[in-house]
């Protein structure tokens, strides 16, 4: 790959990671950081309603589940800046042929090519 495309995708997934770092740093800090009694309002700590309490804590694992895919995809995009250090990036990690540009650009931290990544989906639901 080209030393400039691959600076355009480095500056992508640098523009990606920094979106998602303030995703997981305002979900930290404005979702989860929040009591029990700062997030109902309550004065004892405890909602007026036991359905009040139980959406409380669903709010909170759907925040949970949030951060958890965010720093999901922030771990793949740091691994696909040190692909891009280790000069393999744009390279499929099963048959070593290089991914499309147009994946890349759809999903600038993919490892695999469309056609590894479909045999890879099949196989799996094969053993499902």
């Amino acid at each position: 790959m080209q030393q400039r495309m691959l600076e355009r995708f480095k500056k992508k997934l640098i523009k990606e990671r920094e979106k998602l770092l303030a995703d997981v740093n305002h979900i930290r800090n404005e979702e989860l950081s929040k009591s029990p009694r700062d997030a109902t309002g309550e004065l004892s700590g405890y909602a007026n309603h036991m359905a009040d309490g139980g959406t409380d804590t669903i709010e909170r694992q759907v925040s949970l589940g949030l951060m958890s895919n965010e720093e999901a995809m922030l771990l793949k995009i740091d691994e696909a800046l040190q692909r891009i250090s280790d000069k393999t990036y744009g390279v499929c990690e099963l048959c070593k042929e290089k991914i499309s540009q147009e994946r890349l650009n759809a999903m600038s931290y993919a490892t695999y090519c469309i056609k590894c990544r479909s045999q890879e989906e099949n196989g799996n639901n094969n053993k499902v």
